[in-house]
């Protein structure tokens, strides 16, 4: 390897994500979540979508029990939220608006969409843990969704 991780991290960093907050219940039926960009689609048939959690994150345990949990894809206006959920403090969900959706996931408001799971498998890959999800259900709005990339927030431009 003739690369560090600093180097990985950077040009890693060059591809546009969407951001998410993936959500869930923990054992003692409190609400998880997370600000999560490595989100991304695996199968139309079944339909089935993956994200990956870094093995050392304090929210591993709750999504590994769970049964459910939810993919929360953010629009443009819900910055402050994708920032709340990426800090270290502990009640994220004491702000904002969301609902129970499949399995105790929470469901928050405002999304560009949101796809419900059931954890389909989870595998550990290097320091992540990669969870794949069956999609349950979906709900989406004409939303400009948040962008992150180099490090940084973005809006859409144009359409090309």
């Amino acid at each position: 390897m003739s690369f560090d991780a600093k180097a990985l991290r950077g040009a890693l960093g060059r591809y546009a994500t969407g951001v998410t907050i993936t959500t869930c219940r923990s054992a003692d039926g409190q609400p998880v979540g997370l600000t999560v960009n490595s989100f991304g689609a695996l199968s139309l048939e079944p339909a089935l979508v993956t994200w990956a959690l870094r093995e050392t994150s304090p929210a591993l345990p709750a999504f590994r029990q769970a049964s459910h949990f939810a993919v929360n894809v953010l629009s443009e206006a819900q910055l402050e939220l994708s920032r709340r959920f990426a800090s270290p403090i502990h009640d994220r969900f004491a702000e904002g608006e969301w609902l129970t959706g499949h399995g105790g996931a929470p469901v928050l408001a405002g999304c560009c969409a949101t796809l419900e799971c059931a954890t389909e498998r989870e595998l550990a890959l290097g320091d992540h843990v990669l969870f794949v999800g069956r999609v349950l259900a979906l709900s989406q709005a004409a939303l400009a969704p948040l962008v992150f990339q180099g490090g940084h927030y973005h809006h859409l431009g144009r359409t090309l």
